[in-house]
């Protein structure tokens, strides 16, 4: 793991104090190296973060639903995006995500923010 240098630029030991962060930027990299995977976190970004399924991904990019389960679910593995809610559909289960910024938002709106138009 590599650390993002406190604001006076500095790198070193992790203090809690010193306003680093822990990175792993191969893992970054290869979460962001899709154009796909760029659009769904600028998609789940809109208005200050939406909670979305990959069902609904799929329509608003209108590609196949499989491509989309595909990059949401690299894009959770990597914590890029957090499962906020589960609801049961036609005997499967559909997920919905949220950028992890999106949390206190989607917390004080019981995690319905940013619903499609369509639902």
């Amino acid at each position: 793991m590599t650390e993002i240098a406190s604001s006076n630029g500095t790198h070193g030991d992790h203090r809690p104090d010193d306003g680093s962060i822990p990175v792993n930027w191969e893992r970054l990299a290869r979460a962001t190296a899709h154009p796909l995977r760029v659009s769904i976190l600028e998609i789940l970004g809109i208005d200050g973060g939406r909670v979305l399924s990959p069902s609904d991904l799929s329509q608003e990019l209108q590609i196949p639903l499989s491509n989309t389960n595909y990059h949401v679910t690299e894009l959770a593995k990597a914590g890029l995006i957090v499962l906020v809610r589960q609801r049961p559909v036609r005997g499967a289960t559909e997920h919905f995500y949220t950028l992890p910024e999106a949390l206190p938002k989607v917390g004080a709106e019981g995690a319905t923010a940013g619903k499609p138009a369509h639902a």
